[in-house]
């Protein structure tokens, strides 16, 4: 099957082009969110980057959305509608923001694109109206079990820090650091340091390393830590699970399904963490053995072929005829996980 996608989510479209499809991603000169193409990702050779406007249009024969957007884009450029003369599905990667809980998704007023979230907090906190849904939880490719944790540090990866501030937990780092220093990795952190005056000793600012890379400087960190108060759900956490990391988390969004705390920790009592970070700060052996369950946990839930064959059946769906007359439904109703 030939699908249609862009490169919006390095780490969920890391997985999904892993399956046994042709991948399809546009690409342009200047790349951008609307071009990135490859973005020299060293994913297999049945992704292609392919110039939208240069595109056959019979040679797709699905589209995977992931930005409302892309709705009208699709149509001007191949003249095929999603979901009537093309079959669609719709990613929802984020969490609904404004008038929670009463957000409506903006697929909510149709039926024939469904809407695939990827947690059950997503599905349950959006006002999807008419339209199917599901919950297609995500799957990691597994780095490898590579953890350490010979560096009594914590480790955290969040993504411009000091602009999204509360949603990250930005401002709770300072008190993490009552426990261990902390190294943060992640894009735009640079103010990071100012904004929660902390001090080099106390506070490492790592970069955006290359994702192999980023594993390996994680994986020498003692514990992981989520802070985050309202995202999806950090792919870095299952990553750090991955590898074989303890982790400690904020109890909020999709993370207390994620994270059983014998893993780790998990609260929305920031002392509490505190106290269990140190704990596994000052005993590499009980770290090391919650760890173990984390990885053994995310194997279990988050793995990749789950992941792929849950795709590979609702790419099997939408792309029947049926589907657009509204006569092959079931399987993609009702919020169930496939």
């Amino acid at each position: 099957m030939r699908i249609l996608l862009w490169h919006v989510h390095g780490s969920w479209t890391d997985a999904f082009v892993r399956g046994a499809h042709e991948y399809l991603l546009p690409v342009l000169p200047e790349r951008g969110p609307w071009g990135m193409g490859r973005a020299g990702r060293p994913w297999p050779t049945s992704v292609r980057e392919v110039r939208l406007d240069d595109l056959d249009a019979d040679s797709v024969d699905a589209v995977v959305l992931q930005r409302p957007e892309e709705l009208g884009e699709v149509t001007r450029v191949l003249g095929r509608r999603p979901g009537k003369d093309l079959p669609a599905a719709y990613v929802e990667h984020n969490t609904p923001k404004g008038n929670v809980p009463n957000s409506v998704h903006p697929l909510a007023d149709q039926q024939f694109i469904p809407i695939v979230h990827v947690t059950h907090f997503n599905e349950l906190f959006w006002d999807n109206g008419a339209a199917p849904t599901l919950v297609i939880e995500h799957g990691i490719p597994d780095p490898g079990h590579t953890y350490t944790g010979e560096i009594p540090e914590l480790a955290a990866v969040i993504n411009e820090p000091v602009r999204r501030w509360r949603v990250t937990g930005s401002d709770l780092l300072d008190r993490f650091t009552a426990a261990a220093p902390l190294r943060v990795f992640g894009m735009g952190a640079n103010g990071l340091r100012a904004a929660v005056a902390l001090p080099p000793q106390r506070l490492t600012i790592c970069g955006d390393l290359p994702t192999p890379e980023l594993h390996r400087e994680m994986s020498r960190c003692r514990v992981y830590l989520h802070p985050f108060r309202w995202t999806s759900l950090g792919l870095a956490l299952l990553e750090a699970m991955h590898l074989g990391m303890p982790a400690v988390a904020l109890a909020t969004t999709e993370a207390i399904r994620a994270l059983p705390p014998e893993a780790g920790a998990i609260s929305t009592d920031v002392d509490e963490l505190v106290r269990t970070a140190r704990v596994l700060i000052e005993d590499p052996q009980e770290a090391r053995r919650r760890g173990d369950i984390a990885r053994e946990v995310a194997l279990d839930r988050y793995g990749l072929q789950a992941f792929l064959a849950a795709w590979d059946v609702l790419l099997g769906d939408v792309t029947d005829p049926r589907f657009r007359t509204g006569r092959l439904l079931s399987p993609t109703q009702e919020g169930k996980n496939q």
